[in-house]
């Protein structure tokens, strides 16, 4: 069978071998990679590396490669929302594997494994500010997996079909979908503890999270039904903005994904945690002694 060639309007490769967005060259990309939200988080993750191999950046896009307790780790930042994740794990997975000179498919695929960092709202009692959340299952409000083959293989129909049942959805806003951890690494990131959840990933921080300011809201009750949310013993246990596109790409492409975050404001009690930045390095160490 004849190999798919990939063109240069498909797949934009810099002057220097670098892909586009992410102005990284394959050979500085590890198979274990951690995302984070804010550019500013990178350097927080390399200053537990003992050692710096590499670092690149564009816009919101900061990245460094180095090694901790022996593991090759790249730290990449990818910036707020799902848009900027479907960029970054395109561009990872292309730097893994397809051959920038032939721009063919490789023949041996790399497996990645992604951890992605980040700090979420808590919407249960049990989900207060400093919890840690592994997401095990990530309902998508955002609709990015809908664009892509193989969406249904890659979601949790029955999970998707009892969610919109119960929260009364309107397809107005589009189609949720529900995206799953890889288990082992759910497993092996989790561990005992940190709250096994299923998180929403939002399409925006007011809006889609039930904020209201000037505007109103499409469904003022929405929050109220999400919270109240329950099947097979699960609840909906936080916002966030990136978990489902990470997950539902992830398993499309054969790699491994989980989203951890910690808790910086609880929509329930009302609370929140500004200060967060000085908190979260606990968590950074515990993904990078079990990644």
């Amino acid at each position: 069978m004849e190999k798919k060639y990939f063109a240069p309007s498909e797949l934009i490769i810099n002057a220097d071998g670098s892909v586009f967005h992410l102005h990284l060259k394959p050979e500085n990309l590890a198979d274990k990679v951690i995302l984070v939200g804010d550019p500013g988080r990178v350097a927080l993750v390399a200053s537990h590396f003992e050692n710096i191999e590499c670092e690149a950046s564009n816009r919101e896009f900061r990245a460094i490669t180095g090694t901790f307790r022996g593991k090759r780790i790249t730290v990449l930042s990818t910036g707020i929302g799902c848009d900027n994740i479907d960029i970054v794990v395109n561009e990872l997975d292309a730097l893994a594997n397809i051959d920038f000179k032939t721009r063919t498919e490789k023949e041996a695929l790399r497996l990645l494994t992604f951890v992605r960092i980040g700090t979420c709202g808590g919407l249960q009692p049990y989900t207060p500010v400093g919890t840690y959340i592994a997401s095990a299952k990530s309902i998508g409000f955002d609709g990015l997996l809908n664009f892509y083959a193989g969406r249904n293989q890659a979601s949790d129909l029955t999970f998707e079909a009892e969610f919109k049942k119960q929260v009364g959805w309107d397809l107005q806003m589009g189609n949720p979908y529900v995206a799953c951890a890889d288990k082992e690494l759910l497993d092996r990131i989790a561990s005992d503890d940190m709250v096994r959840g299923v998180t929403i990933a939002c399409g925006g921080f007011f809006g889609p999270q039930g904020r209201e300011l000037r505007l109103p809201l499409q469904d003022s009750k929405l929050n109220e039904k999400i919270e109240n949310f329950s099947y097979n013993n699960m609840q909906v246990t936080n916002f966030e903005m990136e978990s489902s596109a990470l997950a539902g790409l992830a398993t499309l492409m054969g790699h491994k994904a989980v989203t951890v975050c910690m808790v910086i404001a609880n929509r329930l009690a009302k609370e929140a945690n500004a200060s967060y930045k000085n908190t979260i390095d606990g968590l950074i160490e515990k993904v990078l002694e079990r990644i």
